[in-house]
């Protein structure tokens, strides 16, 4: 299932990536543009907006709560989704990332972290090179405390 996020959701959408789904953020948009765009690329709407949720042609999800983990637990939970994938699109451009070998991250990381990890992912489309500190490890802290496994 792939979505769009309205511009009042923008930190929902960067879990929902993190968690492994394809979300788009469009960013301060008018609502015609959202609609356009979930119709266009069968995406559903999540949104804060009562009326755009209400009026949309698209499907679309009302998110109440202005509390994230509430926010991430109600969208997990109301459209039953399952985290098969965590941690495998970029969490900035929602492209999904690739593993890369250690070899081609020297010099392009800081050395300490070169040093430390064995295992590195790229996204491609902004550049940006992910691993397994302790970033990673707070995110599936959350994840886990979330109880979204």
């Amino acid at each position: 299932m792939k979505f769009v996020c309205d511009h009042m959701l923008g930190t929902l959408a960067k879990w929902l990536r993190l968690l492994g789904f394809d979300v788009i953020y469009p960013g301060p948009v008018a609502d015609s543009e959202i609609r356009d765009v979930a119709a266009q690329e069968d995406r559903m709407v999540i949104t804060r907006d009562k009326e755009l949720a209400s009026t949309t042609k698209v499907r679309a999800l009302y998110v109440e709560s202005d509390v994230l983990e509430e926010q991430v637990k109600f969208v997990l939970s109301e459209l039953d989704l399952k985290v098969t994938e965590p941690m495998s699109r970029c969490s900035l451009c929602n492209s999904v990332v690739d593993r890369v070998d250690k070899s081609s991250v020297e010099g392009k990381v800081p050395e300490g972290v070169f040093d430390r990890q064995e295992d590195f992912w790229f996204c491609s489309e902004c550049e940006k090179y992910y691993w397994q500190g302790s970033h990673w490890e707070k995110i599936a802290k959350t994840i886990q405390e979330l109880d979204m496994s």
